[in-house]
């Protein structure tokens, strides 16, 4: 094969493959799949605003009330424009928000898990705390390459409660900086005794404190931490901490076990080279 032939298969090669690159990144239109929502309130306001994105632009979008002890208070649907996005504001007053607590407003389009979305607004004496909050399931890809992330998404918490102490101190991480976190505390016998939120720091990182004294946490066992932000499984996750006598018991640990077994190891061993009797002798 002589270098002329050569050069101009190697041209029709590259022209082959301008062409490609072309309809793959240019000729197909760019697609979306999922929905995102947010919830915000004023503080002292009897309006919460939801808005949003979606996908599915020919279904209507039903949003849901749901009180602190499970009753469902408002039902109303929404349309999502020719865009996708959609808007609408839950007016509330003191006679129909009559517990204090975290309401949570469910968003829900279709029966797929990626239009699910159950977010909370804490309400106290009929009003709202100021609340900001989000969460999305929006992936998006041009032409039909489809380009997987490498991050590591998710939430994790850890138990930093001291021994005897009255205050359950729970520190985590999240990969979702831009939403707060519920934090519900459950007693043994599956009441919920204490709902919180907390806001994660730019790096991901939040902390929080719940006290334990008061009726409340009157029974002893295990009370079961469950942290979570949104719906997704991989931003959930919960610890046991042991009330006795309204104080704490921290888990007794694997390093516990093995402090505590070579303890008693050292004491046999000493034992028998000293010829140091643990049972005293009569």
């Amino acid at each position: 094969m002589n270098l002329k032939r050569l050069t101009t298969m190697f041209a029709f090669f590259l022209l082959g493959i301008s062409i490609l690159s072309g309809f793959t990144f240019q000729d197909f239109a760019y697609a979306e799949t999922g929905m995102s929502v947010s919830v915000n309130a004023d503080e002292g306001s009897t309006t919460i605003s939801v808005s949003g994105h979606t996908s599915v632009r020919n279904n209507d979008i039903t949003i849901m009330v749901q009180a602190p002890n499970g009753n469902i208070i408002s039902v109303g649907q929404v349309s999502p424009d020719a865009n996708g996005d959609f808007m609408t504001d839950i007016q509330g007053s003191a006679q129909l928000w009559k517990q204090d607590g975290m309401y949570t407003i469910s968003v829900k389009q279709g029966t797929s898990t990626l239009y699910d979305f159950s977010l909370s607004v804490e309400v106290t004496g009929g009003t709202t705390a100021a609340t900001s909050v989000s969460d999305s399931t929006l992936e998006g890809t041009t032409g039909i390459i489809v380009t997987p992330s490498d991050e590591i998404r998710g939430l994790t918490i850890t138990d930093n409660s001291v021994l005897g102490s009255t205050t359950i101190s729970i520190s985590g991480h999240t990969d979702r900086t831009n939403t707060d976190v519920t934090v519900r505390v459950q007693a043994p016998n599956g009441n919920i005794v204490s709902v919180n939120q907390v806001t994660p720091d730019a790096n991901g990182d939040f902390m929080i404190d719940i006290e334990v004294g008061g009726s409340q946490f009157g029974q002893n066992g295990m009370y079961t931490v469950d942290v979570q932000q949104g719906e997704s499984s991989a931003f959930k996750d919960s610890v046991d901490v042991e009330i006795v006598d309204g104080a704490i018991i921290p888990e007794f640990g694997t390093i516990a076990v093995l402090i505590l077994a070579v303890a008693i190891i050292s004491i046999i061993a000493v034992s028998a080279k000293t010829k140091l009797s643990i049972i005293p002798r009569y």
